[in-house]
This record gives structure tokens, C-alpha cells and sequence, in this order.
């Protein structure tokens, strides 16, 4: 059986949390998880066990997909530094410079 992706383990995350703030015991959302997810109740225990510590839901990412374009060399090393410096990767800096760069522009940026 594949490993589940990130959005998926937070799509399920999600699913515990909701069970339980609904009202839910740890035994009752564990059945429940087990059937929509159709996962072991092992493993569904493991989800609601994490959404217990959750303060509220996680934000489900969009998956990402694989760009290829040039750019002109200082202008990737300034991206790289800046990265550094927020300790993020290059593809989040650029994601959020683009996404804000959209939004400001009137465009569909989140």
C-alpha cells in the first residue's frame, strides 16, 4: 500500500479533530476515521491520538507542481539568501514573493 502525502495525513488530521470537537470519545472517532478513511483503526487511532493536541485544524496545502524557468543569476542568489535568511526553501520564497505579487496585481495569488 503507498505511503499516504502530506495533504492526505492532514486531510486526516483534520477529519480527528473535527471528530473529537464534535464530541466524539477517542473509541468513537477512531471507528469513524477508520470507516471514511478506510485505514486500520490502528492506524486511525494514531491520527486521533495526534489531533488531540491540536489547537484547530491544520491548513491543507495545495500540491505543488514542478516549474522550470531561467533566471538570471544574481537574481537567484538573492533568492537563495533571502531564503536562508527566513529559513525557508527557495520554492516557498518564491511561492510566497509570486502569490503576493498576484494578489497585488488583482490576480488569483492565496
Amino acid at each position: 500500500m503507498p505511503r499516504s502525502t502530506d495533504t492526505q495525513k492532514t486531510e486526516r488530521l483534520n477529519a480527528a479533530h473535527g471528530l473529537l470537537v464534535r464530541g466524539l470519545s477517542v473509541a468513537e472517532a477512531c471507528v469513524s476515521l477508520s470507516g471514511q478513511f478506510a485505514m486500520s483503526r490502528r492506524q486511525a487511532y494514531r491520527y486521533v491520538q495526534e489531533a488531540q493536541s491540536l489547537a484547530a485544524p491544520l491548513p491543507v496545502m495545495e500540491p505543488a507542481t514542478a516549474v522550470t524557468f531561467k533566471l538570471p543569476p544574481s537574481l537567484v542568489k538573492a533568492i537563495r539568501a533571502r531564503a536562508a535568511a527566513d529559513g525557508a526553501t527557495i520554492s516557498e520564497t518564491v511561492t510566497m514573493a509570486l502569490s503576493a505579487w498576484l494578489a497585488g496585481a488583482g490576480g488569483h495569488g492565496s
